[in-house]
């Protein structure tokens, strides 16, 4: 049944019709589109375009389908083309030739723009559960083992310690964030096109505004030619979903490398890794690296939207059709990834010995030596030589920088043109200043600002995460 079908005298070509169909993917917004039309048919009564029976016989049929969609009991017709005709037809065989009227003052174009605000509306607060679900995860293992010091990187080399809580509260950040690109997203979509026809409008006095409260809607869309052509609430949140994917990636970036033997950090436990057919002695952090890989699925998946609505006359076009595979596959995507990671997260076993041995390595407190020069008085140029100099001759001796006895600070500070570090040449106190600066704790306390990696600083960042995340 072909409800466009008036105006045409013979088939349509089978490869044709099975080219433009599309319910194998819109069939997803079934219980939004029926939704959509529930509301629809109200005001259409509201318009007295339906009387008091026929609106109480529609949306007795819709509540109807709406039962059967939920428990999986409606199969889907290709020869239908889209859900909405599936829906239609459906609702004929239950209510009779009053489903008829149900598309008075509607066009599959707006009726397709409702939907999927619908069902975006939704699909985000289901991502943005999930997205704490994966903030708690890290807070939970910032809870255990945060207090472990970590290599802090530059460039992938040693820079400063770091705590491991620290570390941990930097993605907590980025994933706050990626909740509030998808409120705003939310917010913006939240308006509805109900009501703009095919392009140009509704042909009937139809209560828009009444019909959007029903649905939940903040508002209307103010031009309906924008209104059925608009996609950009589709763009925006797959660039939200691009953007948590790519988080979610840099952080399963560093758990393939931290569980690396050579590393071992961390482990990562049985139910989140794989084994190799052939070698047996593999165990292999999969899941992670699947990420990486879906990051890069998703942010072609964005491209890919961003060309096919560059091009686009004003109002709809066929071409929009394919918006729906690509945003339900990336939403479905970080859904399944957040869930996934955040499940690795909540098993991890850290190594707090190995973080702290490689923490140690490449003079990652030399920093925090210069800063203690600089708080003598010393200028931050004349301290950073200094301390590099220092560097290098713990480099040559083979220790670390706390090790240096008080003759090598001393023909280190001796060695400066800066009049204050020539005063602290021979100062036994100095030297033992120093010292506790270059150790790994005398760094991590020398970073006490808001937002740095002091042990009460990061104490206070994960009270803060704990307060938001309702832990």
């Amino acid at each position: 049944m072909r409800l466009w079908g008036g105006r045409f005298e013979g088939l349509s070509d089978e490869r044709m019709a099975e080219f433009t169909r599309s319910i194998d993917f819109d069939h997803v917004l079934a219980l939004d589109d029926i939704a959509g039309s529930i509301a629809h048919v109200h005001g259409l009564g509201r318009a007295e375009l339906l009387a008091p029976d026929e609106v109480e016989t529609l949306v007795r049929g819709l509540a109807e389908l709406r039962a059967d969609v939920a428990a999986g009991k409606l199969t889907w017709d290709p020869a239908l083309e889209d859900i909405h005709m599936n829906l239609e037809v459906a609702l004929r065989e239950r209510v009779g030739p009053v489903a008829g009227r149900l598309h008075t003052g509607r066009s599959r174009n707006d009726q397709v723009a409702t939907d999927m605000r619908l069902w975006l509306r939704r699909t985000i607060d289901g991502l943005d559960a999930s997205i704490v679900v994966m903030e708690q995860a890290l807070v939970g293992l910032a809870e255990r083992d945060g207090d472990a010091i970590l290599p802090g990187m530059t460039h992938i080399q040693p820079a400063q310690p770091v705590l491991f809580a620290h570390h941990l509260l930097a993605y907590v950040e980025m994933f706050e964030r990626d909740r509030g690109r998808l409120a705003d997203c939310r917010r913006r979509a939240n308006v509805s096109p109900l009501g703009s026809g095919a392009l140009a409008g509704a042909g009937y006095p139809l209560d828009r505004e009444g019909t959007a409260a029903e649905l939940g809607f903040d508002g209307v869309t103010a031009n309906s030619l924008d209104g059925v052509s608009d996609r950009d609430f589709v763009i925006e949140a797959m660039a939200a979903f691009a953007l948590s994917m790519v988080h979610l990636s840099r952080f399963a970036e560093e758990i393939t490398w931290w569980s690396n033997p050579r590393l071992g950090f961390v482990r990562v436990s049985d139910a989140f890794s794989t084994g190799s057919s052939m070698m047996p002695n593999k165990k292999n952090p999969d899941p992670a690296e699947l990420v990486r890989g879906k990051a890069a699925r998703v942010i072609g998946e964005l491209t890919g939207l961003l060309a096919l609505m560059k091009g686009l006359p004003l109002a709809y076009q066929k071409d929009m059709q394919d918006d729906k595979p690509p945003l339900f596959d990336a939403a479905s995507t970080l859904d399944m990834s957040l869930r996934v990671m955040a499940g690795m997260v909540a098993t991890l076993t850290v190594n707090r010995e190995k973080m702290r041995a490689a923490a140690g390595e490449g003079f990652t407190t030399a920093t925090a030596v210069a800063d203690a020069l600089v708080r003598k008085g010393v200028t931050f140029r004349a301290a950073h030589h200094i301390v590099a100099t220092l560097v290098a001759e713990a480099d040559r001796a083979g220790i670390t920088l706390d090790a240096l006895d008080d003759a090598t600070i001393a023909a280190a500070l001796s060695a400066s043109d800066d009049s204050i570090a020539l005063a602290l040449v021979g100062d036994a106190a100095v030297a033992a200043d120093l010292r506790v600066a270059a150790g790994l704790e005398g760094a991590l306390a020398g970073c006490d600002v808001i937002g740095g990696t002091a042990p009460r600083r990061v104490a206070s960042a994960l009270a803060a995460a704990k307060g938001r995340l309702g832990l």
